[in-house]
């Protein structure tokens, strides 16, 4: 290539420069601006890491990826209209379409990065003292992915020369025809937006229904189903509508566990009861993982069959499964060790058969400490 052909190429002199080489300088001009661009939004992202607020650094962690691809739409846009224009003038005005819907697309993207950080930051950020609750940040952010989704695809549709009226009036017949036509799916929708706005549970929660039988953790709350992974590990799917139909209990909201045993003890052990009783009340009320603001009582109750029965009531500080049956196990032994310093037993159903001489038999069934009943045969 001689210095004549050069000049042509290069636009040196009074020639213009060769679309080729205008092309090429875009791109290369493109890929330059993209890597300044990453670095300098890496260095501010590591200086503002180090600040007490987290919402700057959502807004460039939104921002790092769509920038580059909008950099890179600009440049290879330029480059094509520089390429149409010598090759088919007709192409500029797709190249221009296409352009602006890039731009709606990379926006849209952008806002969708910051609804989904400002979630994660929500839930999870260590620069905020109260996260708010996963299930009612997910609501809000699909709420919001939903609306900016369906805003964008309106105004895309009027870029490209549609009615937006006219797809908002057919919208609203194809909604009706829909709604009648997919009513379940409307109303486990509607269903989930419920589970969203009320809280009844969230993920992680153990919730069991006494209507059906429904009894795990929850998974995952979607806008169709709810995943619970059962005690036996299996997964349940249960439809949101059937949320807004039953009743559910939610048992890891509890303040408290409950204790609630019935113990019995002989009948002849009758003189010593009230001691027993005022014993185990008083390690009731000094018991270190019993919360004795709540309710608590230890009260004869009845005259069992074969025993004198009393019971314990009281409620753990604990909500822990594994803690609580260790402090209940504490309080069932010690409670032992005090009727057997007494010198009496817990009561156990007992028969006694006295046989007669000849052919009479007396027969008597009685419970240990009851006055004897004797039957002749």
């Amino acid at each position: 290539m001689n210095w004549d052909t050069m000049q042509i190429y290069l636009g040196l002199g009074d020639t213009q420069m060769h679309w080729v080489v205008r092309v090429f300088l875009v791109v290369l001009g493109t890929l330059i601006a993209n890597f300044v661009a990453n670095h300098i939004l890496t260095r501010i992202d590591k200086q503002l890491e180090r600040t007490k607020t987290p919402w700057d650094n959502v807004l460039i962690h939104a921002a790092q990826k769509p920038i580059g691809v909008f950099i890179w739409l600009v440049g290879l846009s330029v480059a094509a209209e520089i390429s149409g224009s010598e090759m088919d003038p007709a192409l500029s005005s797709l190249i221009k379409s296409i352009r602006e819907i890039g731009v709606i697309v990379i926006l849209t993207w952008f806002i969708l990065r910051c609804i989904s950080e400002c979630e994660r930051t929500l839930t999870s950020s260590d620069k905020i003292t109260t996260n708010v609750d996963y299930t009612t940040a997910s609501a809000i952010s699909k709420l919001l992915r939903a609306s900016v989704v369906i805003t964008s695809a309106l105004v895309i549709l009027q870029t490209l020369g549609y009615s937006i009226s006219g797809v908002l009036a057919f919208g609203g017949i194809g909604g009706i025809a829909v709604g009648f036509a997919a009513k379940d799916l409307l109303a486990n929708f509607f269903g989930g937006l419920m589970v969203y706005l009320d809280r009844p549970f969230a993920i992680g929660d153990w919730i069991r229904s006494p209507d059906q039988n429904i009894e795990g953790t929850v998974e995952h709350i979607g806008w169709r189903q709810t995943r619970i992974r059962t005690f036996e590990k299996r997964p349940l799917y249960v439809p949101n509508a059937t949320f807004s139909t039953i009743s559910v209990e939610n048992p890891s909201r509890m303040t408290h566990r409950r204790i609630n045993e019935t113990i019995g003890v002989r009948y002849s052990d009758f003189g010593v009861l009230p001691t027993i009783l005022a014993d185990i009340k008083n390690m009731v009320a000094n018991h270190e993982d019993l919360d004795t603001n709540q309710t608590y009582m230890v009260n004869f109750n009845q005259f069992g069959p074969s025993s004198l029965d009393f019971f314990i009531y009281a409620y753990t500080k604990t909500v822990d499964w594994r803690t609580y049956h260790n402090v209940k196990e504490d309080v069932l032994f010690k409670a032992m060790q005090i009727i057997e310093s007494h010198g009496a037993e817990v009561a156990f159903p007992t028969h006694t058969l006295h046989m007669a001489k000849g052919s009479q038999m007396s027969v008597l069934s009685e419970q240990e400490g009851l006055p004897e009943a004797t039957a002749t045969k």
